[in-house]
């Protein structure tokens, strides 16, 4: 099977892909030397009337939602399109960041339009790659050839405008999904470029299968993440602790830190440690979770040479002695495991379900859908608008028999029943203006007046505040 490249980038209404809606879809399909294969796909989405954005999102990449509604298509269509056009045996879909933000937001969008969630990175020998930790590594293993761009305070930043401006890649319009999707072609191509080893070695490592082995077989490794420190290019030398109790993959501790201030902590001590604290010298507790299925960039130590390690800090003397402290313990993986069952209940507690229906859109991780409700999925997804609602008492699954009415109003509103016009009217009211003053409404409304009373909008800015003010107004639903 010869493989190619799928580099996609989306413009959202938000960033939680549980809530918010993918509004542009842009990608281009390339070979395995970065060549463009076919036209590019470029594509607005309708953003539907239970929706309300999230206003900084809008500032951000321009597109209103009324831009969406005149000139896009629907989710329905949109699944349809990807299926046929995008969905190719042995494309890797890759992007800057994607796993984990544009392809949660398309598993949801799978999920919401009765389309399998999971099987476009898999089936037919697909699978996924992200260039954002290839760009971390590279920047921390081997920057030589590419020019590695700063923040304005400083620190380094791997941002893909910045990148692309310091090294004069096309990017004439950033935060356009297209213009992106460019610009993240030409950085791999760079990088490829300039270091082909590293490129091809983290291509081949964007397997699971892969990644296990090597932190099996490794007793100290390097990993690159967005989660260490930008002064030592997000990049340490780690030790697996424990497998992961919730996720496939581990638990990692950060050997540039002596665990003794941390192992004889009880579990309730640890996830205080744990917590984020803002504007806080408090040493965090240095253990974060490596997913097998996330395509994390991981190396052996053999690729440090002592310019490297003196550039990142590493000492191999003090994280050999880490690791022996860290291996000392027996109560610390334990307490860590338990640490983790009270965050998760913790979280438990904070979600806050409204109502089963109106959550429904946020539910695809409540379990695997029946492999019997897949196949009636596609033949719903296939089914004429008027055969939808017949489909209901067929799925086993309950998330999927409330999905039906959402479905059909979000993609084929005119064949709505009159009953069903009133349920999903009663749905919007509930979505957009249930809770009073914690309503969606109510958030989005203060948002907006915040932006409004800025003394340096633009023009353009104020336009956009404005047309969002036309957008809610139209479709809040009146509350009796």
């Amino acid at each position: 099977m010869v493989g190619s490249l799928f580099f996609y980038d989306l413009e959202t209404s938000g960033v939680n892909p549980r809530a918010s809606r993918i509004m542009q879809f842009a990608g281009q399909r390339t070979d395995m030397d970065l060549q463009p294969v076919g036209k590019p796909i470029n594509v607005l989405i309708k953003l539907t009337e239970d929706i309300l954005p999230d206003p900084d999102a809008i500032l951000v990449h321009g597109t209103t939602p009324q831009k969406t509604v005149a000139e896009g298509i629907t989710e329905a269509e949109f699944v349809n399109l990807f299926n046929s056009e995008i969905l190719q045996p042995g494309t890797i879909f890759t992007g800057f960041n994607n796993i984990r933000f544009d392809d949660e937001f398309m598993r949801f969008l799978f999920y919401r339009n009765f389309n399998d969630a999971y099987e476009w990175q898999w089936r037919d020998g697909c699978s996924r790659w992200d260039l954002l930790d290839v760009t971390r590594m590279t920047r921390a293993l081997r920057p030589d050839g590419v020019k590695w761009p700063f923040a304005p305070d400083g620190k380094p930043s791997n941002r893909l405008e910045l990148l692309s401006s310091i090294n004069k890649l096309d990017h004439s319009n950033a935060h356009d999904a297209l213009s992106d999707v460019n610009a993240t072609i030409a950085l791999a191509k760079l990088i490829k470029d300039k270091q082909p080893k590293l490129f091809d070695y983290l291509l081949n490592l964007r397997s699971k299968k892969a990644v296990q082995e090597l932190v099996d077989k490794q007793e100290m490794f390097i990993y690159s993440s967005g989660k260490y420190p930008a002064e030592f290019e997000k990049t340490a030398v780690t030790a697996k602790i424990c497998p992961h109790p919730d996720k496939n993959g581990v638990l990692v501790y950060d050997l540039r830190h002596n665990p003794k201030e941390f192992i004889n902590l009880s579990a309730e001590q640890l996830v205080e440690k744990w917590k984020w604290k803002k504007d806080s010298d408090e040493p965090r507790l240095p253990v974060k979770s490596l997913q097998y299925n996330r395509c994390p960039a991981i190396a052996p130590l053999s690729v440090l040479d002592d310019k490297t390690k003196k550039r990142l800090d590493i000492n191999f003397e003090k994280t050999t002695e880490h690791l022996k402290t860290l291996k000392s313990s027996d109560s610390f993986n334990k307490n860590l495991l338990k640490a983790i069952g009270i965050i998760n209940a913790e979280r438990n507690q904070q979600v806050e379900l409204v109502d089963t229906s109106v959550d429904i859109d946020s539910r695809l991780y409540d379990g695997f859908i029946p492999d019997a409700d897949k196949n009636l999925s596609a033949k719903l997804r296939s089914a004429k608008p008027e055969q939808i609602s017949t489909f209901k008492e067929k799925f086993s699954d309950k998330r999927l028999k409330n999905l039906i009415l959402l479905y059909k109003a979000r993609n084929f509103s005119k064949f709505l029943s009159d009953e069903e016009r009133s349920q999903w009217e009663d749905y919007r009211k509930t979505a957009l203006v249930g809770g009073k003053e914690a309503s969606r409404l109510s958030k989005f409304a203060e948002r907006l007046k915040e932006l409004s009373e800025r003394s340096d909008l633009r023009k353009d800015q104020k336009y956009l505040l404005e047309e969002l003010q036309l957008w809610a107004e139209n479709i809040v639903p009146v509350v009796d």
